[in-house]
């Protein structure tokens, strides 16, 4: 998914429903829209700082109204990533958790500011991500790729090829997600749009494939398989088992072919990058540069595929202005 999977609880199902009653409770004593917005994005950035890092860093860079749009579009996927991902719940369970979801965001959508969302009963982080999918006129089907994505994470199946792996996973779990962020960000010119779209694609394929490549063993326990197998049939694995050390040689050279095809679609990605708005572009390069660093020591890597690779911290600064590095401490202070 979006940038990272999370393998242990930040915040448990009942710290998400606290949050969301207390964020809709100051949203709603304000007295206008423009209040209970800037009250939403706030919370949605604190799902973002304690979700992920490197993704909250990056995002320092860009303008204000961006950067809030950014952060309720992080939080409206964080959720349903969790619900998959993290949560003690049952597969039916999770099924009906995200049943609702999609159907509190058709309902927010169908209202027309983030008050009306919060007042027919839609949960704070959806109401913001409706606002933005309002502002923004990022076509609404979108997040239901994501979600039948999300569906996909409850009953797992497997991937033949890659293309197949892309257009019934990834579309849904990362392309779309970089659709979305496309709109917020924008471009110079209209006849730009579609060629920052074709980067988004291609980055949202890279990241996801970076992050499978990753999990593989934290995905096995889950029982999902994110790699072709018609790669792993080429190299004798029926059954893919990932404890196996008899197995080890050939899932590195898996591994290997994945992470250069990865770095392909990183590399497409930049080659794009300048279709952008010249606001976002520092933030879109950093996280080209900091996730490919990561698809690097994955590939690199001498401690096997047990081992999940991280970027140090040093080295994630390191791909940013450091004109700029005054932002980050001021980003970290803030409540």
């Amino acid at each position: 998914m979006s940038p990272s999977n999370i393998t242990t609880e930040v915040w448990s199902l009942a710290k998400w429903s606290e949050i969301d009653q207390e964020t809709r409770r100051r949203a709603m004593s304000v007295g206008n829209d423009e209040e209970s917005w800037e009250i939403l994005a706030r919370q949605a950035r604190s799902v973002l700082r304690n979700y992920s890092t490197s993704f909250f860093i990056v995002t320092r860079f860009l303008p204000p109204q961006k950067r809030a749009r950014v952060e309720a579009i992080y939080a409206a996927v964080r959720y349903p990533d969790e619900i998959v991902d993290t949560f003690p719940l049952t597969q039916v369970e999770q099924a009906e958790l995200l049943d609702r979801w999609a159907l509190d965001y058709d309902a927010a959508l169908r209202s027309s500011s983030v008050r009306e969302s919060l007042q027919s009963g839609s949960p704070s982080f959806v109401a913001g991500f409706a606002q933005v999918i309002r502002e923004a006129a990022i076509p609404p089907e979108h997040y239901h790729a994501f979600l039948d994505a999300m569906r996909l994470d409850i009953w797992p199946r497997r991937f033949e090829t890659l293309d197949d792996l892309i257009e019934s996973y990834i579309y849904g779990s990362a392309i779309v997600v970089g659709y979305f962020l496309t709109y917020v960000y924008g471009t110079e010119r209209e006849s730009d749009f579609d060629r920052a779209l074709r980067s988004a694609r291609d980055l949202g394929i890279a990241l996801q494939l970076t992050n499978f490549l990753r999990d593989v063993a934290e995905d096995q326990r889950r029982g999902r398989v994110y790699l072709p197998q018609d790669m792993l049939n080429a190299e004798g694995l029926a059954e893919l088992d990932a404890h196996d050390p008899d197995q080890h040689p050939a899932l590195n050279r898996v591994l290997q072919k994945l992470t250069r095809i990865a770095d392909e679609y990183y590399e497409s990605s930049l080659a794009d990058i300048d279709a952008f708005n010249p606001d976002s572009r520092v933030a879109i390069r950093a996280c080209i540069d900091v996730y490919r660093q990561l698809n690097t020591q994955i590939a690199n890597s001498p401690r096997g595929i047990l081992h999940r690779e991280s970027v140090p911290m040093r080295r994630k600064f390191s791909v940013l202005p450091a004109s700029k590095y005054w932002r980050l401490p001021l980003a970290y202070l803030r409540a």
